[in-house]
């Protein structure tokens, strides 16, 4: 896996084809303009599906790159957009992206997609089909079934993807995969990621309040492929994280984060089966609540996969809501284990290797190992790391698809779909945990806790508990559609 850094001379995607020659246009030379100049013409002219949040800064990100114009802006929210629409006076502005796509698509060369998790599957879908280049957000889709189709589906259109873990660019995942490529810490047996989140509510009942709907909110264009339901105060634009119908609670949000050194160090494919307890709440009268509609407060997750070619199985254990595992006995009392809320362990046969979030701060263990072991480069650096994130994609996109450009970004969908996917496994294992069932006697069971969902990748199924398999492939509300 070999990573290039930007190229600024590429712009084979705009100039190859000779399209603007036939249409009466003149490319002028850049080096008449001067050094340093891109001429309009060889701009990516991006689109913005979700202009707020994170929408904003990802956009941002792309226009800093100096290869980007910010040519249409789509929200459903103008409350959440104001700042791009003061930063880009010229784009064009819509709330519904299927009506921006249709009436502007021979305009648009790539699309961005930042909105919520249950949207990005049929947003990004309907830009590839169009033959439009994507930038999506992390998790890549809410569902499985989701992400394997992106990932097909980036080939069948011969368009150029990235998904929005900007960790996987930096320079800290790289030195992980030199340090394992030479050997040092033998071979991984055990990985350990964990997080402070969620930082929202989770573990609750939905709210029976029915306040009215915030004036320049479009809430049914919100809701899309989720069940139709009445508003409620404080759901957007941050806390429908913790609701399966919109999230993918606080796995999705930061497992793409923390899980995808382990990818990249180990070329991790799909789990083999999925395992997990959470934490039950209590309500009125010391009773035990199970809200099925939200993600739990905290969980344990272990994700087994089988080792290859002679390496040994793994167990990956993915521990959330401040849940920590055991410190390292080689880091010292007053080391920090990551980056304090969060991080990844490996333990291998020889030794052990940790970093933080996104990759960052990556060690030895012990530390002192860290600046005394020098290996060489075994992976490429992209020009500005994590940051470099979105140039790299730009340009990219310029370059055109099956470019080495292209093919060497950090996060394109043959990464980040099985990434995905095997994240998503986790959700599984929790929903599962929940389901409901009637006895003969009319007492509820949980046949799903306690038991470990066997996984056939290849066919996305599990194979020993079939009402789990529910939750693979979501059934969309009325009027939305995967186009597959």
């Amino acid at each position: 896996m070999k990573k290039n850094e930007p190229n600024n001379n590429s712009r084979r995607g705009f100039i190859r084809n000779g399209a603007l020659a036939l249409a009466g246009f003149t490319i002028v030379p850049r080096h008449v303009l001067g050094r340093g100049f891109v001429a309009p013409s060889d701009k990516l002219q991006v689109a913005g599906i979700g202009a707020g949040g994170k929408g904003e800064s990802d956009l941002w990100n792309f226009y800093k790159s100096g290869k980007a114009d910010i040519a249409f802006l789509c929200d459903v929210d103008d409350r959440q957009c104001g700042n791009s629409l003061k930063r880009y006076p010229n784009a064009k502005v819509y709330k519904d992206y299927r009506e921006m796509l249709d009436k502007e698509h021979k305009h648009i060369d790539a699309v961005s997609v930042s909105i919520p998790d249950h949207q990005h599957a049929v947003a990004a879908m309907a830009a590839m089909q169009l033959n439009k280049h994507v930038y999506v957000q992390k998790p890549l889709t809410h569902d499985i079934y989701e992400a394997r189709m992106l990932t097909q589906a980036a080939h069948r259109y011969k368009v150029v993807t990235q998904m929005g873990n900007q960790g996987s660019s930096g320079d800290g995942v790289r030195q992980l995969v030199d340090w394992f490529n030479a050997g040092i810490i033998g071979d991984v047996h055990t990985i350990y990621c964990y997080t402070d989140r969620p930082v929202w509510p989770q573990g609750i009942g939905w709210s029976k309040d029915k306040p009215a709907v915030p004036a320049g909110l479009d809430w049914d264009l919100w809701q899309g492929t989720a069940p139709k339901k009445d508003y409620v105060e404080g759901l957007i634009p941050f806390n429908w994280r913790g609701w399966w119908d919109y999230g993918t609670g606080a796995l999705g949000d930061m497992a793409c984060h923390i899980m995808a050194p382990a990818f990249a160090v180990l070329g991790l494919g799909y789990p083999d089966g999925a395992e997990c307890s959470i934490s039950t709440p209590y309500i009125a009268n010391w009773t035990k609540a199970n809200f099925p509609e939200s993600g739990p407060v905290s969980s344990h997750i272990i994700l087994t996969f089988k080792g290859k070619d002679g390496k040994p199985d793994l167990k990956l254990h993915w521990m959330d809501g401040g849940i920590q595992p055991e410190r390292p006995e080689e880091l010292g009392p007053n080391e920090m284990m990551g980056d304090g809320g969060n991080g990844a362990i490996f333990i291998g046969t020889k030794g052990k290797m940790m970093c933080g979030t996104y990759g960052i701060n990556p060690q030895l263990l012990p530390t002192s190992l860290t600046k005394t072991t020098i290996v060489p480069n075994t992976v490429m650096r992209v020009k500005g790391g994590d940051a470099g994130h979105y140039a790299a994609w730009v340009e990219a996109s310029i370059a055109g698809y099956g470019t080495d450009l292209a093919k060497n970004l950090s996060s394109h969908f043959d990464i980040a779909g099985p990434l995905t996917e095997s994240i998503l496994m986790g959700n599984l294992a929790l929903r599962s945990y929940n389901i409901e069932k009637k006895n003969s006697k009319g007492a509820i069971e949980h046949p799903g806790r306690g038991i470990k969902l066997l996984w056939d990748g290849p066919n996305m199924k599990i194979t020993n508990f079939d009402e789990a398999n529910q939750f693979v492939k979501r059934t969309y509300r009325e009027g939305w559609s995967l186009g597959v």
